[in-house]
């Protein structure tokens, strides 16, 4: 399934498709130790930011949904990233076969809500176009990303370890009420 990657703006962000430009920043963010410290805990080296960018054009053309860059509006560069994925990350049949969200944000875009306003216009757009259940996985000292999965709507199932670190799967079956 290949589809167009849709623009969606809100009050003060852009969600867009990320563009070839973007990459540098891209890489940026991923090298940046205070935003891997709740995902990996170790910066990206720029091979690993560029699979991961690849990996998030290639959702959009093969899952028919996938991650949007977030630009704050006028700021030149992207700020982070919303969306979902297929994470294949081996968790089980009751978190693997589901699209995935995720959320990330440099540190200086961090603190102010736009966090859960790119991610809450992502689930807006799933629960639109795409529609049913979604997954994530945080890390359970990750209050921030903890309290923006419970406003959009996401339960805990179990918690487990990834990579040897305790991390907490949560799912979402379709809007809160």
């Amino acid at each position: 399934m290949s589809r167009n990657v849709p623009t969606i703006n809100t009050h003060r962000l852009t969600l867009r498709a990320m563009r070839r430009e973007d990459f540098p920043r891209f890489a940026e963010i991923w090298a940046t130790p205070a935003v891997v410290t709740h995902i990996s805990g170790k910066p990206w080296p720029k091979t690993r930011s560029w699979d991961a960018f690849l990996r998030n054009a290639g959702h959009w053309q093969i899952a028919g949904f996938g991650q949007w860059a977030i630009q704050i509006h006028r700021q030149p560069e992207m700020s982070g990233q919303t969306g979902f994925f297929f994470g294949s990350r081996g968790l089980g049949d009751d978190f693997d076969p589901f699209p995935e969200a995720g959320w990330v944000l440099e540190p200086g875009a961090q603190g102010r809500g736009l966090g859960l306003e790119a991610a809450q216009a992502a689930h807006d757009w799933f629960d639109r176009v795409v529609a049913g259940r979604t997954v994530c996985l945080i890390t359970p000292d990750n209050e921030g990303s903890l309290r923006i999965a419970e406003t959009l709507g996401y339960t805990p199932m179990r918690e487990t370890e990834m990579d040897g670190d305790p991390v907490v799967l949560l799912t979402r079956k379709g809007p809160p009420v």
